[in-house]
């Protein structure tokens, strides 16, 4: 332990470069494979990007270090920066507003799954050690003017250091930053900072927005006149199914063999998301936005298909198995399955399938033309291994841990690939209780809101910045069913749609869709973007 009184400059210079060397790993990683070094040039460059960012860090400090606020304020960084390294070195995540937002709006049972010994080790050894030793280090501070002065004059070298930088090595960086602008995302903690600012500002400090109607002149079309059955329609939202590991998609493994085996089912193979986190392709898919003009203030700010399907005189109902609806079904009658608990479908938490436990009754109830929307638990992580019943664990062996390093790469695509496999038995089974339904006109839409990454690039789970992404986290499965009656009353023709199944589809369509398949006539309503448009026979 150090006995002798520190200036604090030098304890402010040496947090900086705690942070940097041992809490920014995915930073140098990734910037070393950027710059894929090959001469003393390359590293040289390499260790000037190091002093850059050393440079910044000192500069921040400099500027709020005071006798009553540095050390709590360098042991909170310590601390957060502890928790930041550990998700970005165990999942590959970059940290943005977006992660944010869904951190916050994680539910109870998708938390627990977060929490490893692993985390508790990032926790104790980066966070609880080096927070002792900075709470235990005599630091010499000078008067207040002289205090001031010497901080003042730290942050302008500090300053000096990263314009100078700036100035002998901007083509370098220049280049670097327009290549990959994810170099921002990457530096702990104030990529956790920021972020959580972003997401603080967007929620809490932005006024609250009013929703404004949408699709007021919505009303179903005139050969609804003509129809003698009623209309169930279910929407089923997957999360987290990508479409490289869908059996139907030509996966080598057979993980959709129900579906498979039901001729109707039309499986959509180029469907792409909006977002890469359900915080963002939820709210989207369900709003008239499309990806090029959503927002999260936008979506929050107007009603969405939801609002337009009820106002045209269809009972609406959410099914929720998941952490909420992003405020898509704010404004419609909504179940939450997990708060049902029936013990046959329930055990650590409730599976997908019983939120199809009481659809027909309800159907009866409503007493009218129906959509239902199934916002599933799906193959969501890390820990994949609960997301299905024992009795669906075909591809063996299985990570049993949220702590996917422990386990192999082929443990954790066997637990995901599982998850397929359950998902593909809920759509089968929604398909036969439709099935059975024969005096209504039935139809299904399933989609996914989101793919997942399973080890590719060194990244896992979801939720990366979208121009950064992989395919697999973009690349979604999806498929339609409708009945024989549905395709007769509503004027679809089936095999159009199988004929043009693979061209490629966005959650732009979803919309515009169902706004066509279920003849519901409204200004905002563009044929563009709907994929039953070109199959209808009248």
């Amino acid at each position: 332990m150090v006995k002798r009184p520190l200036r604090s400059e030098v304890v402010t210079l040496a947090v900086s470069a705690l942070l940097l060397l041992c809490y920014n790993y995915p930073f140098w990683t990734r910037l070393i494979a950027f710059v894929d070094p090959v001469s003393p040039k390359d590293w040289g460059f390499i260790g000037v990007a190091g002093l850059l960012v050393l440079a910044y860090y000192n500069l921040v400090l400099s500027l709020v270090a005071s006798p009553y606020v540095f050390k709590p304020l360098a042991i909170g960084l310590l601390v957060l920066s502890s928790f930041v390294t550990y998700f970005m070195n165990q999942y590959g995540v970059m940290i943005d507003a977006r992660m944010i937002q869904n951190v916050m709006e994680t539910n109870r049972a998708e938390s627990l799954d977060l929490l490893t010994f692993k985390m508790a080790g990032y926790f104790i050894v980066l966070g609880v050690i080096p927070s002792i030793a900075v709470w235990r280090l005599p630091v010499a501070w000078r008067p207040f003017w002289r205090e001031l002065g010497v901080r003042v004059l730290s942050a302008i070298a500090s300053f000096a250091v990263i314009l100078a930088i700036a100035m002998l090595f901007y083509q370098e960086f220049a280049s670097l930053f327009r290549n990959h602008r994810e170099i921002r995302l990457l530096l702990i903690p104030s990529n956790a900072l920021q972020a959580t600012w972003g997401y603080v500002n967007d929620t809490y400090l932005t006024r609250p927005t009013v929703v404004a109607p949408l699709g007021t002149d919505a009303k179903k079309g005139p050969q609804w006149a003509q129809r003698k059955r009623r209309s169930l329609t279910v929407i089923v939202v997957g999360e987290t199914a990508r479409a490289e590991n869908f059996g139907l998609n030509g996966y080598a493994r057979n993980t959709t063999p129900q579906l498979a085996r039901e001729p109707g089912v039309i499986n959509l193979p180029n469907v792409w998301s909006c977002g890469t986190e359900t915080a963002v392709s939820l709210p989207c898919m369900f709003s008239n936005l499309t990806r090029e003009g959503y927002s999260d203030s936008k979506a929050k700010g107007q009603e969405g298909l939801l609002d337009v399907i009820q106002r045209a005189g269809f009972a609406v109902q959410w099914r929720d198995n998941q952490s909420g609806c992003k405020g898509v079904c704010d404004r419609v009658p909504t179940i939450s399955t997990t708060d049902l608990a029936i013990p046959e479908f329930c055990d650590t938490e409730c599976h997908d399938e019983i939120m199809l436990q009481g659809l027909r009754e309800a159907s009866n109830k409503a007493g009218k033309d129906m959509v239902v929307v199934l916002h599933m638990m799906g193959s969501h992580g890390p820990a994949y291994f609960q997301r299905y019943p024992a009795r669906f664990e075909t591809f063996k062996p299985v990570c049993k841990t949220s702590q996917l390093d422990r386990c192999d790469r082929q443990g954790i695509v066997n637990a995901y690939d599982n998850t397929i496999l359950y998902t593909d038995y809920v759509l089968s089974r929604t398909i036969e209780l439709l099935k059975k339904n024969a005096d209504l006109d039935t139809a299904m839409i399933y989609l996914s809101d989101h793919g997942e990454s399973l080890g590719e690039h060194g990244m896992y789970l979801h939720g990366a910045p979208y121009f950064v992404a992989p395919d697999q986290q973009k690349h979604i499965a999806a498929a339609l069913w409708l009945s024989a009656n549905f395709q007769n009353d509503f004027k679809v023709d089936g095999r159009c749609l199988k004929a043009r199944s693979d061209r490629r589809y966005t959650h732009d369509y979803l919309f515009h869709s169902v706004l066509g398949l279920l003849d519901i006539q409204t200004s905002v309503y563009r044929p563009a973007l709907d994929l039953f448009a070109p199959c209808r026979t009248g």
